[in-house]
């Protein structure tokens, strides 16, 4: 039996003192109250500490008990193996670290979800409830009355070995330095880094630095990590590497494709896989693409050179956490080879085409949908409930009935749809359609919106909004549904500031419904195209400080409760398209802690130009944007959010910042499908 005798049990209450045992393999803990004693007593007490500290030095070692479920030691990479755990591109074992003695425990990773559940079966064996969990979390404060607790993650991919601790630890550099020399003495490896998870961690760095100690942050392992996945998975299709020089406006890809990206697009039409070579974020609009077809998606930087034989060739290609791979299909594989990728159809709602009104957002309730399309109904239900500290720029909706007045004003417009998708070579030519989709778009920009609705839509905007800078967006009934979400497929116009800038930008939203990735995508979901209309919500624009969007749901660790969000600089057209990475952190929202994934590093941002658009001026600032105050004011809007959608289990939404003012701009359904 080891027996470690403790100091005062925390800062909260000096009078304790506990007595630590290693019995049967079993590590207990055992509290002794002061106030109950005679001083004699005390000094009793105090006498036996010292002879039982001069025990543990001339009889025990660290790790001397341990049982199938800790260790006291790793000394080689099998017992490595046997404990530690992977994750996306990593391994990792979790640990304690006794404040007191310097010994280590290391976890079974299998048997240890959490260091919580650690610290019930094997120390205080008691049951869960809001004390004994608070005197646990107290080993997280600045001042850790008993552990350090913490992480060893072993990263194959860049060859190096790091120790962590949550995101949420307020660890002093003096911490940090005491779990590097006791871990260096139990651990078979001993060049460790130090990774820091949080902006708290992130201040230590130029202390531990002057200690010896190596950092290297989350941003760098991302943007060094040679893979990434993005959606598992495994298909079947013809592999076709797409070199760096080929435009945006140029790609045409079939649903049985299998694409290798030499540079990022801002968006694709259906393919059977993705394998892009520059990292972006998983909210990227090409990765929230994958994630609503349910197709394998990953990065992988090396991807365009290693499988170059392959090109052209029929082939299988899956994704999991940790690597992919691409072989060349059997016979057999290739005989059985077919159009397999095409999800369910989609049913969209039926537009309601009769009413005319304008209403403000906070007269329009979520079922008002079919009449304005979802993103704008949406915003409305946030508004009307006013929830307390949730910010909506305000904004009115233009029903669909305008668009099909627009189309009955001027026949030649419906007559060129129906032309257009009555040719045999709309759905089997998509180069052919390139130039009838182009040509309608112009026609429906180039008449004039009835005279009698856009001089109701100028009194409205003078009226409601005071004649200010808006943004023109769109919202059809084929978006922003829980099954087809068509983020980035439909045009929004900034900082509209003239009655004919208006007209001309809600004209551009109603034609965007015949961009060609727009086409692409409902020709995939196979929705009816004559059964889209446009509505176009009209907003205030904000002069955005930052912007961003948050999903509710962890896209990387898969933690109950955590938030992924993303942001940059200036206004947020830039945030999704996946051209650069973003700033993207993961907030806890159990236990508010903001661990860093990525930091931006754009030089330039958008913001509003003083006539009207936008344009691009360099970065304002090089502070983080998604503070640890910033991003719980985030995480604390989407959990008061959530409830009004409660048949949607994760929503994406978009998010303005301010100065430290949230705007909430949008909130739809996360599409995602399972491979």
């Amino acid at each position: 039996m080891t027996v470690l005798i403790g100091g005062p049990s925390s800062d909260f209450y000096p009078e304790e003192y506990q007595l630590f045992c290693v019995k049967g393999g079993r590590l207990k803990i055992q509290t002794f109250s002061q106030s109950c004693l005679e001083v004699g007593f005390t000094i009793i007490m105090r006498l036996a500490e010292t002879l039982l500290a001069l025990c543990i030095l001339l009889f025990t070692s660290p790790g001397e008990a341990q049982s199938e479920t800790w260790k006291g030691s790793i000394s080689s990479e099998a017992e490595w193996r046997q404990y530690s755990g992977s994750e996306r591109d990593a391994e990792f074992l979790k640990f304690f670290l006794s404040v007191k003695t310097g010994e280590v425990y290391y976890l079974d990773t299998k048997s240890y979800r959490l260091h919580l559940d650690f610290w019930f079966k094997e120390i205080v064996h008691q049951e869960r409830n809001d004390i004994s969990v608070k005197a646990f979390n107290r080993n997280y404060d600045q001042v850790k009355p008993d552990f350090i607790l913490g992480y060893l993650t072993h990263y194959p991919k860049l060859d190096f070995w790091a120790i962590s601790f949550w995101e949420g630890d307020a660890i002093t550099a003096r911490d940090v330095e005491f779990t590097f020399s006791q871990v260096k003495k139990s651990f078979f490896v001993k060049d460790l880094v130090f990774r820091p998870d949080s902006l708290r961690q992130e201040s230590l760095t130029s202390t531990l630095v002057r200690r010896n100690i190596t950092v290297i942050t989350n941003d760098k392992i991302y943007k060094n990590l040679p893979f990434q996945a993005f959606q598992v998975g495994k298909s079947v299709g013809v592999l076709r590497i797409i070199s760096s020089n080929v435009e945006f406006d140029s790609l045409v890809f079939k649903p049985t494709d299998i694409v290798i990206l030499s540079k990022p697009y801002p968006d694709i039409s259906p393919v059977a896989g993705i394998i892009t070579t520059q990292f972006s974020t998983p909210l990227a609009h090409v990765n929230l693409r994958a994630s609503a077809w349910g197709i394998p998606n990953a990065a992988y930087k090396n991807a365009a050179t290693e499988f170059l034989a392959l090109n052209g060739e029929i082939v299988v290609y899956s994704v999991s956490e940790q690597h992919l791979s691409i072989r060349q299909a059997t016979d057999r594989e290739k005989q059985e080879f077919r159009i397999s990728t095409t999800p369910k159809k989609i049913r969209i709602p039926r537009a309601n085409l009769f009413t005319d009104s304008l209403p403000s957002l906070h007269e329009i309730e979520e079922s008002d949908s079919i009449t304005f399309g979802a993103k704008t109904a949406n915003l409305g239900a946030i508004v009307k409930v006013q929830l307390n500290n949730v910010h909506v720029p305000d904004g009115f909706g233009i029903p669909f009935a305008y668009y099909a007045r627009h189309l009955s004003s001027h026949p030649r417009l419906q007559r060129q749809i129906d032309e257009l998708l009555s040719d045999a070579r709309f759905k089997e030519d998509i180069l052919w359609r390139r130039i009838p989709l182009a040509k309608l778009r112009e026609s429906i920009q180039k008449e004039r919106i009835n005279p009698n609705d856009m001089a109701r839509i100028k009194d409205k905007w003078r009226s409601s909004l005071g004649g200010k800078g808006v943004f023109v967006r769109s919202s059809t009934n084929a978006e922003d549904l829980k099954d087809f979400n068509g983020a980035g497929l439909y045009d929004t116009v900034p900082n509209v500031t003239t009655n004919e800038g208006l007209e001309a930008a809600i004209k551009t939203v109603w034609a965007s419904i015949w961009n060609e990735r727009a086409v692409a995508e409902r020709e995939f979901a196979g929705i009816d195209h004559r059964g889209v209309y446009p509505g176009v919500l009209v907003q205030i624009g904000i002069p955005a400080t930052a912007a961003g969007v948050l999903l509710t749901t962890d896209t990387w660790r898969h933690e109950r409760g955590t938030f992924t969000i993303n942001a940059k600089w200036g206004v947020g057209i830039r945030v999704v398209n996946g051209t650069t990475i973003p700033e993207q952190v993961l907030y806890d929202s159990l236990n508010r802690g903001t661990r860093i994934i990525s930091r931006s590093s754009d030089k330039t941002m958008l913001v509003f130009d003083s006539s009207s658009g936008l344009k691009e001026v360099p970065t304002a600032s090089e502070e983080v944007i998604l503070t640890p105050e910033r991003a719980k004011v985030l995480g604390d809007t989407a959990i008061k959010i959530a409830p009004l959608f409660i048949q949607h289990p994760i929503l994406d939404i978009e998010w303005v910042l301010e100065g430290d003012k949230v705007w909430i701009v949008q909130c739809r359904p996360y599409v995602q499908r399972s491979n």
